[in-house]
């Protein structure tokens, strides 16, 4: 959420911001008229409370000198309804701009380049060459099916179109690529591993910003639980610390977790959906930081550079593609997407958004420190990225290690989790 101070005196900062995003500016321009009425309302209030309070010592003193101050009396009863009136608006006005800012997405860093679509996403960097196969590389549909690894028909019989059903080395891959990259973040890169819960509350929802924009996007319990299965571990790890402040010596805070990840994506019905492409129940392990505002930016390079290292271990290319202002999430003030090369299906595929959300998360949720012991406190700089996700790491990994005879070479960092050096 943004700073209501920031959008009040820097408004055509924040249309700026908003029309550099494509996003409407009707949201803005009422936040103004009613932030507008409600401080005229306000001044109107305490000039009312002051006059309540002056009107008051006076009667107290008429009272004492035994004068009729029974006009006063009837007077400033008036006033007192009035005052109740005016605070019951001003609540009423408060809780409306309050709403609005909870729609109004993040303003994009000034190093994010201006742009329309992922079509303006310039590429930052890559690593990797691509593989030159002297046979045709099958799509990894065919690898899994044929290998008896994956069950597509039967994930979709279970639950429906878009679940999967891993089995045999399929699972013993999933499960080996969870272990190894938690392995790695918490051994080599400084995290440090939590294990939190799959269902999340609307106020943790609304904290990191999938409510109320993306609702239609979330799995939803019943109206009586009103809760959330976890759309990624970022929901549930940056919630942590909601309504809490936390000491300088704490920072940064580094945090890995592995939850399942569940996504309707509403908006996305028949776009990629065949294979691993695209599915609404994935594993993901994800990187969460909470920093100094001063250190946000030097630290989402690191983060972004531990997801990159996981990539770079297990011999995939991929690209850096830092994302515009048309194609940046809500949240976000900068992004990094990293993409792999999957050669059986000829795409690029997003593994892992690296992001700095400076305190845009942190004002949601609460989420504060003290620069210095018993200073007034801050808010912090939440910054997250996927460590990386499957499957579509699965996707790319079997087409770029698969062999003419249809096996699939085990990187040789999975084999002591994987048990075989080849899936056969």
């Amino acid at each position: 959420m943004l700073d209501a101070k920031l959008v009040r005196n820097e408004p055509e900062k924040v249309r700026q911001a908003l029309i550099n995003r494509n996003a409407d500016t009707t949201m803005l321009d009422e936040f103004l008229r009613l932030d507008d009425e409600w401080r005229k309302l306000l001044q109107e209030a305490e000039t009312l409370k002051a006059e309540r309070n002056s009107v008051s010592e006076h009667i107290a003193k008429m009272k004492k000198n035994k004068e009729d101050a029974t006009s006063e009396i009837e007077r400033m009863r008036e006033v007192s309804q009035r005052i109740k009136q005016m605070d019951s608006q001003l609540a009423e006005l408060d809780a409306k701009t309050s709403e609005i800012l909870l729609t109004i997405p993040n303003v994009p860093h000034e190093s994010v380049p201006v742009g329309k679509n992922e079509l303006d996403n310039p590429t930052i960097r890559t690593w990797g060459e691509l593989r030159k196969f002297d046979f045709e590389p099958k799509p990894h549909w065919d690898l899994a099916t044929t290998l008896d690894i994956i069950d597509f028909d039967r994930g979709s019989k279970i639950t429906g179109s878009g679940f999967i059903l891993y089995k045999g080395f399929g699972a013993r891959l999933e499960r080996a690529l969870i272990n190894w990259m938690l392995d790695v973040h918490t051994s080599e890169h400084g995290y440090k591993e939590v294990f939190p819960p799959f269902l999340i509350n609307r106020k943790a929802m609304t904290g990191t910003g999938q409510l109320p924009k993306f609702e239609e996007d979330m799995y939803h319990t019943d109206k009586e639980d009103d809760l959330f299965l976890d759309p990624t571990a970022e929901v549930p790890v940056t919630n942590i610390f909601m309504d809490e402040i936390l000491e300088a010596d704490q920072l940064p805070m580094c945090l890995t977790a592995y939850t399942a990840c569940f996504r309707r994506e509403a908006g996305s019905a028949g776009k990629d959906t065949r294979g691993l492409l695209r599915v609404h129940q994935f594993d993901k392990i994800e990187m969460v930081k909470f920093v100094a505002p001063e250190t946000s930016y030097n630290e989402h390079e690191k983060l972004t550079n531990n997801a990159e290292d996981i990539l770079q271990r297990l011999g995939i290319p991929y690209r850096v593609v830092l994302l515009c202002t048309g194609d940046l999430g809500f949240s976000a003030a900068k992004c990094y997407d990293l993409e792999i090369y999957a050669p059986g299906v000829d795409k690029w595929l997003e593994v892992s958004s690296c992001s700095n959300f400076q305190d845009f998360q942190a004002r949601r949720a609460n989420i504060r420190y003290r620069p210095e012991p018993k200073g007034k406190p801050e808010f912090v700089h939440t910054l997250n990225g996927s460590g990386v996700a499957l499957p579509r790491l699965v996707v790319s990994l079997m087409e770029n290690y698969q062999q003419a005879d249809g096996t699939i070479v085990v990187p040789e960092v999975l084999r002591p989790y994987m048990g075989v050096d080849v899936i056969k």
